[in-house]
C-alpha cells in the first residue's frame, strides 16, 4: 500500500514538473483587420478558455505540452476549430474571423471526441438553455420539445419526461453534471427531477447509444451541460426573473462563481412556484399546481497537467397530480393527491494530461427519495429511496497517426428501499459493469469513420414480498442479462457544403423492476399491473442516415432512421379487472420504429438578419403483429420567421424577434387501449434583446406561447383521457441581470 502511494505522489510530481506553456495571440475581423472583442478561445479536452479583451488580445496561461484542439467562436462570425502545438513557454496564435449568418458552432460533450458537429460523425442536436428561455419554456421538459424529434410525456406542466423518436422511460438515458441520472424514470409520471437554473445548454442523441453510456440508452441520451466555471481571475454574477401569465408562475434563479489561476467556485440558487394551469376554455386544472427549490454549487482546481471539479445539486420538489378541472383556485401548495421528490446529485470528475495521451474518471452519487400521498392518508402512502454510485473512467490514448481511441469502463451499484404501506417495486439492488472502445479515423479533409465495440452485463437482485398466493404477493428476483453491442459511422463531405453521414449502432437495455416484478395498483395510472419475471433483454439496431447542405445563406437537412426492436416490452391491458382497476400485464413482441426530421433554414443576402425556419419530425412505431405502439408522437410541422440584429452600438444590443406556428397533426395510429387525437396549431410570439442601465447589463425577454388560446390536448398528454386539455395562452416576461 505504501509503495501505491508513494508511486502515485511520484507521478503526481511529474505531472505538476511538466513544462508549462502560454498561448497569445489577437483575433481580427477578416474584412477590415479590427480587432474583435470577447471572441472565446476554448481548448475543450483542456476544458480551459478566455475571451479577447477591448484590443482583441488574449492570453491563456499553464497549458500542457502536447498537441490539442483550440476552438475560437463569436457570435455572426465562422467558428475556427484547429489543432495546437505547445512545445514552448510562449506559443502565438493570430486568426481573423469572417463574418457568417451561420448559427455559431458549438463544441458536442456528450460524444467522447468533443468535437464541433461540422466534424462529428454521429448526428447530435445541440440547444442553448437561454434560447429555449426565450421561446417561453415553463420548465426544461418543456423547453425539451422544442428541438426537432424530441417531445414529452407530461403530466400537466410539472410532470414531463423526454420522448426520442418515440422511445421513452427506461429507454432514454439522463445526464446531468456528466453523470446518469437516476431517478425511477420507469414511470410516466415520474419527470427529471432536474431545474434548468444552472444548465448552460442541452444535447440529445438520438438513436441507440449503448456504445457510449451501456443500458437504458437503447433510445438516445438527454445530456444536460452544466454552467462552466469562470475565466482565471474573474469574479462575476447573475440574477434571473421570470413571471408565466397562464400560471402565476414566478421563477428566480442567481448565480455566483470566481476564478483564479487555479482554484474555482461557483454556486446558484432557484425557487419556482406555479399555480394550478388554464386550458383553452379558461378553465384552471385543479392541483396542476407545483413547487422547486435548486441549489448547485461546485468548486474545481486547474493545474498545468491535471484538473478536477466536484459539483453538487439538491432539488426538492412538491408536484400536485391533477385529476380533474374542480374547484377553480390559484394556491400555490399542492393538496393531495401529490408528490415530493427530493434529488441529491454529487459529482466528481477529474483529468490526468500526458504528453500524448490523457485519463480521465468521473464518479457520482445520486440520492432520489420519493414520496406520494393520497387522501385519507397521514404519511406518505408510497415512499421509495434510490441510491446510486457510478463510475466512468475513460483513457485516451496517443493518436497513432489518423486514429484517435478512448477505452473506457463504466457501471454502477444502485439501491432501492421502500418505506410506505404501498410498494411499486421490491426492495432491489441493480449491479453494472461495461467495457468499451472506440476510435475515430480522420481519413482526408472529406472522410471521417467511427467505429467501436461494448461489453455489458447487468445483475438485478429483488426482495420477496407479501405472502404467497395472496393479492400483490412479488417473489424473490435474481437475474442476470448480458450484451455485445457495435456502432459504426462514416461522415463524408462531397460535392460543395454538403455532409452526408451514416450510422449504424445496436443498442440494449435489460427491462426494469417495475417490469419484471409489478403485482398490485399503480396509483399514478389507476391500473393494476402484473409484471413478467421472465422478461428477456431488449437488443435493437437501429440505422441513421442524415444529408445537409449548408452555405452562407441557406441551410437543409434531412434524417432519416429505422430501428428494428427484438423483444420490445410493453404493457397492454387484458381484459380483466381487479377492484374496479383494469389489468395491465408486461408482454415482449418484436417491435421497429421509422421516421425522421427534415428541414430547411433560409437567411437571403443582404438580409442576413432574417431567418426563415422550418421543420418536420414523423415517427411510426409497430409491433410485429402490425398493431401500433402506444405513446408515438403525432407528426408536426414548424415554422418560424426570425429576426437577428448585434446592434453592438445602439441602446439595444443583439436584439431578436419571431413568431412560430406548429402545427401537429392528428394521430390516427394509436395502440389497441388509446384514442385519436385530434390536429391543432399553436401560434407564438417573442421579442428581447439587452440593455445597458446602471452600468449593468440587462437582458430582457418577453414571450407568448398558444396566443390563440387553442383548447388542445397532446397525444402524449397522460391528462388526455380525464378530458384535460394542455396549457393556454401563456404570456411570460424574463429579466436577465449582469452584476
Amino acid at each position: 500500500m505504501k509503495k501505491l502511494l508513494f508511486l502515485l505522489l511520484l507521478a503526481m510530481l511529474c505531472i505538476s514538473a511538466n513544462a508549462q506553456n502560454s498561448l497569445t495571440g489577437i483575433i481580427t475581423d477578416s474584412d477590415n483587420n479590427t480587432p474583435l472583442e470577447q471572441v472565446s478561445i476554448y481548448f475543450p479536452q483542456l476544458e480551459k478558455g478566455t475571451v479577447t479583451d477591448v484590443t482583441g488580445n488574449y492570453e491563456i496561461k499553464n497549458l500542457p505540452t502536447g498537441t490539442y484542439k483550440i476552438v475560437v467562436s463569436y457570435l455572426g462570425y465562422q467558428t475556427v476549430s484547429q489543432a495546437i502545438k505547445l512545445n514552448t513557454t510562449e506559443v502565438i496564435f493570430n486568426t481573423n474571423l469572417k463574418e457568417s449568418a451561420i448559427e455559431m458552432e458549438e463544441v458536442i460533450v456528450s460524444t467522447p471526441f468533443h468535437k464541433l458537429q461540422s466534424e462529428n460523425v454521429m448526428k447530435v442536436e445541440y440547444a442553448n438553455i437561454a434560447d429555449l428561455k426565450n421561446k417561453g419554456a415553463l420548465t426544461l421538459a418543456d423547453g425539451i420539445t422544442k428541438i426537432a424529434g424530441v417531445e414529452s410525456v407530461s403530466t400537466g406542466i410539472g410532470i414531463g419526461k423526454p420522448v426520442i423518436r418515440g422511445l421513452n422511460a427506461n429507454r432514454v438515458l439522463v445526464y446531468t453534471q456528466g453523470i446518469r441520472l437516476e431517478n425511477q424514470q420507469f414511470g410516466d409520471e415520474h419527470g427529471l427531477g432536474v431545474n434548468d437554473a444552472g444548465i448552460e445548454s442541452v444535447e440529445v442523441i438520438k438513436g441507440p447509444a449503448s456504445l457510449l453510456y451501456g443500458s437504458d440508452a437503447m433510445g438516445g441520451v438527454l445530456y444536460l451541460n452544466p454552467e462552466k466555471f469562470a475565466i482565471p481571475n474573474t469574479v462575476n454574477g447573475d440574477v434571473n426573473l421570470n413571471y408565466y401569465s397562464n400560471t402565476d408562475g414566478l421563477n428566480a434563479n442567481a448565480g455566483f462563481k470566481t476564478s483564479g489561476d487555479k482554484l474555482k467556485f461557483l454556486i446558484r440558487g432557484a425557487v419556482t412556484s406555479h399555480t394550478d394551469y388554464k386550458t383553452g376554455s379558461d378553465e384552471r386544472v385543479t392541483n396542476s399546481r407545483f413547487k422547486e427549490y435548486d441549489i448547485k454549487t461546485g468548486i474545481g482546481y486547474q493545474a498545468t497537467n491535471f484538473k478536477t471539479e466536484l459539483r453538487y445539486n439538491y432539488n426538492n420538489s412538491n408536484l400536485g397530480i391533477p385529476e380533474e378541472i374542480g374547484e377553480q383556485s390559484t394556491d400555490r401548495t399542492p393538496i393531495k393527491p401529490n408528490q415530493t421528490i427530493d434529488n441529491h446529485i454529487l459529482s466528481s470528475k477529474s483529468s490526468w494530461l500526458f504528453n500524448k495521451s490523457s485519463l480521465n474518471a468521473t464518479f457520482g452519487y445520486t440520492s432520489n427519495i420519493r414520496k406520494e400521498f393520497e387522501d385519507g392518508e397521514d404519511g406518505a402512502a408510497l415512499h421509495m429511496n434510490l441510491n446510486t454510485f457510478n463510475y466512468n473512467v475513460q483513457y485516451h490514448l496517443p493518436e497513432y497517426g489518423i486514429l484517435e481511441t478512448i477505452v473506457g469502463t463504466q457501471g454502477l451499484y444502485q439501491t432501492n428501499d421502500n418505506f410506505g404501506e404501498e410498494l411499486l417495486i421490491p426492495d432491489a439492488t441493480t449491479t453494472d459493469f461495461g467495457v468499451f472502445a472506440t476510435s475515430h479515423l480522420h481519413l482526408n479533409e472529406s472522410n471521417d469513420v467511427q467505429i467501436g465495440i461494448r461489453y455489458d452485463r447487468r445483475a438485478i437482485r429483488g426482495d420477496e414480498n407479501g405472502l404467497i398466493n395472496e393479492e400483490g404477493y412479488i417473489p424473490e428476483l435474481d437475474r442476470n442479462f448480458n450484451s455485445f453491442n457495435a456502432a459504426l459511422g462514416y461522415k463524408l463531405n462531397f460535392f460543395y457544403n454538403f455532409v452526408g453521414r451514416v450510422n449504424l449502432a445496436t443498442g440494449f437495455r435489460a427491462p426494469n423492476l417495475a417490469e419484471l416484478t409489478s403485482n398490485g395498483v399503480h396509483e399514478g395510472t389507476n391500473r393494476y399491473e402484473i409484471g413478467n419475471s421472465n422478461l428477456k433483454n431488449e437488443q435493437n439496431i437501429q440505422t441513421d442516415i442524415a444529408l445537409e447542405y449548408k452555405n452562407e445563406h441557406f441551410e437543409v437537412f434531412v434524417n432519416g432512421f429505422y430501428n428494428a426492436i427484438n423483444d420490445y416490452v410493453f404493457i397492454a391491458p387484458n381484459g380483466d379487472e381487479i377492484d374496479g382497476n383494469q389489468i395491465f400485464i408486461y408482454n415482449q413482441q418484436d417491435a421497429s420504429l421509422y421516421g425522421g426530421e427534415a428541414g430547411v433554414h433560409i437567411h437571403p443576402h443582404p438580409l442576413d438578419w432574417l431567418h426563415i425556419e422550418s421543420s418536420f419530425q414523423t415517427v411510426t412505431g409497430k409491433l410485429k403483429d402490425d398493431t401500433n405502439l402506444p405513446l408515438i408522437p403525432a407528426k408536426s410541422i414548424t415554422n418560424t420567421l426570425r429576426a437577428e440584429f448585434s446592434n453592438k452600438e445602439n441602446w439595444l444590443k443583439n436584439s431578436y424577434s419571431f413568431i412560430t406556428l406548429k402545427s401537429v397533426f392528428e394521430q390516427d395510429a394509436i395502440s389497441s387501449f388509446e384514442t385519436t387525437t385530434d390536429s391543432y396549431n399553436l401560434l407564438s410570439i417573442g421579442l428581447g434583446g439587452s440593455l445597458e442601465m446602471f452600468n449593468t447589463l440587462v437582458a430582457v425577454r418577453l414571450s407568448g406561447n398558444n396566443l390563440l388560446n387553442k383548447n388542445y390536448v397532446s397525444h402524449l398528454s397522460r391528462l388526455k383521457y380525464d378530458g384535460i386539455g394542455n396549457i393556454g395562452r401563456n404570456v411570460s416576461i424574463g429579466l436577465s441581470f449582469q452584476l
